[in-house]
């Protein structure tokens, strides 16, 4: 069930209209990147994602992963630093066709500092194995780049702090597909409220990118009789990969 304080995030919008998932990161202790300042600019005025034929700032992706996440840093920009073991930025090949996004790390990933580790992680493994892919060959991250306390859901301001993050990896990455694990990625992501089960089954435009949501591999674990819907958007995300 949907946290009632948890508030769906714009999407992405005009030019002329700053991006609301954007933070201004004002806790640098030197002058920004400027390669990195083109990432977050083009992620929070992602309006040029939808002008047809506007291209797209060109980088090598590993130096573009590298500088994000020297600027995440020891990122204290919401209350989660004070619990959090790690921070957990991300994990998988720089210029994967597709990006697995997650709600938030666990305990294990807390812990490890990578994503989906634990029992979660596990049948991740296996859909991936499904699609003949694996951690090497695909991006994997999370909404969140720290744990919430107990593994709360995540709050609204926290979205909004980590979004301008996330965004700024997957233009870094330019991936195919974007499959969004669970409600809260996926709501994240598309910009709209709406359970899981009324998200998931449909690929929807998001910029340049495809975003499919479907069921978290943690619900997975407590309610296998949807596995077989996972499966069916899982092979939209091959089908998607294979255009």
């Amino acid at each position: 069930m949907a946290n009632p304080r948890m508030q769906p995030v714009g999407r992405p919008r005009g030019p002329s209209t700053p991006c609301r998932n954007f933070v201004p990161l004002r806790t640098h202790r030197s002058p920004l990147d400027p390669q990195l300042l083109e990432t977050l600019r083009f992620a929070a005025n992602s309006g040029a994602w939808l002008v047809g034929g506007a291209p797209a700032p060109s980088r090598p992706a590993p130096s573009g992963l590298e500088a994000i996440r020297r600027e995440v840093g020891e990122c204290r920009r919401c209350r989660l630093w004070e619990t959090r073991t790690r921070i957990v930025f991300g994990v998988g090949d720089e210029r994967a066709r597709v990006v697995f996004v997650g709600e938030a790390p666990g305990f294990q990933e807390d812990l490890r500092g990578e994503p989906f580790v634990g029992r979660a992680g596990q049948l991740l493994d296996r859909m991936l194995a499904a699609l003949g892919l694996d951690r090497g060959r695909v991006y994997i991250a999370n909404v969140l780049k720290c744990r919430p306390p107990d593994n709360r859901d995540p709050l609204s301001d926290e979205v909004e702090t980590c979004m301008a993050f996330l965004w700024a990896q997957i233009e870094a990455i330019r991936p195919r597909v974007i499959c969004a694990l669970g409600a809260h990625s996926a709501r994240a992501l598309l910009g709209v409220r709406g359970s899981i089960s009324g998200l998931r089954g449909k690929a929807q435009p998001v910029g340049p990118w495809t975003v499919v949501p479907t069921y978290h591999p943690a619900f997975l674990l407590r309610q296998p009789r949807f596995k077989r819907q996972a499966w069916e958007d899982l092979k939209t995300v091959a089908r998607l990969l294979a255009e």
